[in-house]
């Protein structure tokens, strides 16, 4: 210590601008580095008495350093009182007993780095990236593909379900058992193979997709899986396995949608003369899929033990049961109609239904603990149905957009060399690539046992909103071709199912601005849920510990985000070279940058912020933005850094920066700080809008995205792996496909025909009315001629869009109050048909 304390004494010697220089730089390397503080301590000593201190103030710092340093002198003197403050002033959110069964049913995984302001990249970019096994491939290219040649999205949609055919199909081969373990007759597949399945069929066919998934997402299946007894999984899981058992899981009610905590469905348990305990249940449900065609309803309630048969009180909480569809008093007849979309979505009722108490998931074990169950469960779920649909969806669209783009002409060229399409196009593949590269990372998570709460939450919202985007997109990209319902049609029925997602397995509006960041900023964070938990319990020692982390993380993160600020990332480290290593640096600035801003708004509004639902959905967007740019690093990674994939990782990255920029100008424009908040509207934010850490991907980018969609090949067969494609000329995709083909073949004889024009040989006119004058004149040969002719016929028979009959289309009105079809006559006097 002395021979430190001589060192630092140089600075006595220097002139005072110098001395202070160092001072500075001392203090800097300490923070960025995050020093712990008896470091800070030893370098106060050092800096007072190389600056000559007096003996009044070295020993007032002596005094301050003992106080601090000695923990439990500090935990009497300065922890004690602060903990008491902030219990009185309700600086900390408190937590509600369904918020803690939530934070503690939940895992943190990579999220809890972003959150650290120094997130460890090796780590990140070591997590599994996973790949199928030989069995999930072979299900994949077997009976997937089989059931999706089966099924016409157009048909399902005209018949409101499915045949009897294809019911058939799918419970003989298993697909209502992909998440049931092989002992119990199931496939016991990965969360990835799962996801896979799921965006395969929702390529094809949105009701297809849904009906598959519900049963292997939160359900009985699950629900038994992890928390049945071992009686219950042998009844149950070999019948769910084969279909024998069709599930549904009845939660939300008129009054507890996202609220489930206000549920009023009920569970009474009462002693029958036999002696045996029961469940009397009530219940008023809706949105429950597959309710009215299901054999056993999974029903979550509240539970009530007025007797206290169980010993476990009076009210024991949210509860989970098994119940028999048949079962006297259960109503499941009747059906919604979600904007026309034909899956099973339903409502259901049960008054006074009697099941034995062994119907409780895990039987008396299981009372209570339905909300720990529904939590985990949930965290699951958002990971892999809803995202999977969308990928799968966000897949079709960059595929059959690039061919329509191909195909299509307006003013003599193709559409996609319009730079108008090609900013739409250029959304549509960058999205694609990010959410199938975030998808991928996920559930390798998943399948390693995480249960990552936080970043379900921010897959579900944020896979299910680009993939609005994008459906906008391909509807604006193809005009009249997506207006137009018929067989061809690709995207009509996707962009009205798009709300559906939107609103299932939590609003979207609430998971972004209560759940990512809200439940994120407690769970994820370092040292905010010790926090609460130690004043909750009233413990000193653990508030001590944790509080003063949590001011050495703050003033790290503070000068972190300052110093990555100036030197635009340049001081962090990146674990790779070359093109992506500069994405990492942009990654670090913007961790410690959201780390630091996080605690301002802890400190701030402490428990107020669970009501500043605006700000907290900015600070969610920039925690979303975040993991989907590392989780596109980590693939770009994975797949080999592949140079022909370098424009969209590129696009994605650019445009998650963005994304992140323009949510910290928003909370710094909105942030209210005792205090300061003029610094952070004035200086911090006129500082962040000069120094941006990321602008909008370039135009030159997204013409690149658009040109690659629009060429068959490897690349765009890989980036659109996984889905459907149809060869067959009856379906849009296939009709797009053979066009898209033809359009290739023939570019060299349109390119003849072309300089002909140019050079005044033909005049300019209709390719098809240039054929004859180009053969008469020798340009073409006979054969060319037909390669001409077929690939227009092509390209027509590709833009053309169904029409109908009167009779056609009228076919399928039903009168709903009588179930019979509408009759029509002629008026003979206008000789229109009236209803």
């Amino acid at each position: 210590m002395e021979a430190f304390i001589q060192e630092l004494a140089f600075f006595s010697e220097l002139p005072a601008w110098a001395s202070w220089g160092g001072v500075i730089a001392v203090l800097f390397i300490l923070g960025y580095t995050g020093a712990p503080i008896w470091i800070w301590t030893l370098a106060g000593f050092a800096a007072l008495f190389g600056f000559g201190a007096p003996v009044w103030l070295l020993s007032t710092y002596t005094l301050l350093a003992v106080i601090f340093n000695i923990k439990p002198i500090r935990r009497t003197l300065i922890s004690g009182p602060i903990m008491k403050a902030l219990d009185a002033l309700n600086i900390l959110p408190a937590i509600s007993e369904t918020e803690q069964t939530a934070i503690d049913s939940g895992t943190v995984w990579m999220e809890g780095e972003l959150f650290s302001g120094k997130p460890d990249f090796k780590k990140m970019m070591s997590q599994p990236y996973p790949e199928f096994t030989k069995q999930e491939q072979e299900f994949l290219d077997g009976p997937v593909e089989e059931l999706c040649s089966m099924v016409s999205d157009w048909d399902v949609f005209q018949r409101k379900g499915f045949d009897d055919e294809t019911w058939k199909f799918m419970k003989e081969k298993g697909f209502f058992g992909l998440i049931i373990p092989e002992e119990y007759g199931g496939y016991g597949f990965s969360a990835n193979a799962h996801s896979a399945v799921v965006a395969k069929l929702a390529s094809r066919c949105g009701p297809l997709a849904t009906t598959v998934m519900v049963p292997n997402s939160l359900g009985p299946a699950e629900l038994l899986m992890h928390y049945g007894t071992d009686e219950q999984k042998k009844h149950y899981l070999p019948r769910l396995a084969t279909g024998e058992e069709m599930p549904c899981f009845a939660l939300t009610e008129p009054n507890a949608g996202s609220d489930a905590g206000s549920m009023e469905s009920t569970g009474e348990v009462f002693k029958r003369d036999d002696g045996n305990l029961y469940l009397k249940l009530n219940w008023d449900k809706r949105y429950i899929t597959l309710a009215s065609i299901s054999t056993v309803i999974g029903l979550a309630f509240k539970m009530y033990d007025p007797e206290e048969y169980l010993g476990k009180g009076k009210e024991l909480g949210i509860t989970c049961a098994l119940v028999p569809s048949d079962a006297d008093g259960v109503d499941i007849g009747k059906r919604h109609d979600p904007l026309g979309v034909p899956f099973y979505n339903c409502p259901t009722k049960g008054e006074d239904v009697i099941v034995p108490i062994d119907a409780i998931i895990g039987e008396k074990e299981g009372a209570g603990n339905g909300w720990r169950m529904l939590m985990e469960s949930l965290a699951v779920g958002r990971g892999i149905s809803l995202p999977a649909q969308s990928v799968g969806g966000s897949k079709m669209a960059t595929r059959a957009t690039g061919a329509y783009a191909a195909i299509r002409k307006q003013f003599g060229l193709n559409i996609g060399k319009f730079e108008g399409i090609e900013e739409p196009m250029a959304r549509i593949g960058g999205y694609t690539y990010l959410m199938d590269a975030s998808r991928r990372y996920i559930c390798g998570a998943l399948d390693q046992g995480a249960k990552p709460a936080v970043v379900t939450a921010i897959a579900k919202y944020n896979f299910t909103e680009l993939g609005r985007e994008i459906v906008n997109d391909a509807m604006d990209i193809v005009g009249g071709a997506g207006i137009s319902r018929g067989p061809r049609n690709i995207f009509a029925h996707s962009y009205i199912a798009t709300p559906i997602a939107i609103t299932v397995e939590g609003a979207n509006i609430l998971t972004r601005t209560l759940m990512i960041f809200g439940q994120g900023a407690i769970r994820s964070h370092p040292y905010a849920l010790k926090e609460i938990n130690a004043l909750m319990d009233k413990d000193v020692k653990a508030f001590d510990d944790a509080f003063w982390s949590h001011i050495g993380h703050v003033v790290q993160n503070s000068f972190r985000s300052m110093l990555l600020s100036i030197t635009r990332g340049r001081l962090a480290s990146s674990p790779v070279g070359g093109p992506a290593a500069k994405y990492y640096k942009k990654l670090a600035w913007a961790s410690a940058s959201f780390a630091f801003m996080s605690d301002i708004a802890l400190g701030s509004y402490g428990g107020a912020l669970k009501m500043k639902e605006k700000l907290a959905g900015r600070y969610a967007d920039i925690l979303s933005w975040m993991f989907l740019a590392t989780a596109t690093l980590r693939r770009y990674e994975a797949d080999g850094r592949q140079e022909e994939d370098r424009e969209y990782f590129e696009w994605a990255m650019q445009h998650a920066f963005y994304r992140i920029q323009t949510a910290f100008d928003e909370i710094y424009n909105e942030i209210e700080v005792p205090g300061l908040s003029w610094l952070f509207r004035g200086p911090v934010g006129l500082w962040s809008r000069i120094n941006r850490i990321g602008k909008k991907p370039s135009d030159k980018l997204g013409h690149k995205i658009a040109q690659a969609m629009q060429e068959q090949g490897e690349q765009r067969d890989r980036m659109t792996s996984g889905i459907y494609t149809s060869t067959s000329l009856e379906d849009g995709i296939g009709i797009y496909e053979h066009a898209m083909t033809k359009v290739k073949e023939s570019f060299p004889v349109y390119k003849k025909l072309y300089k002909a024009t140019k050079a005044r040989e033909i005049e300019k006119a209709h390719v098809l009315k240039q054929i004859t004058p180009a053969l008469e004149k020798g340009i073409i040969t006979e054969e060319e001629a037909k390669v001409i002719r077929e690939t227009e016929a092509a390209r027509f028979d590709a833009i053309s869009v169904d029409s109908f009959t009167l009779e056609q289309y009228n076919r399928n009105a039903v009168d709903p109050s009588k179930g019979k079809g509408i009759k029509r006559k002629k008026n003979p006097e206008t000789d229109k048909v009236n209803i």
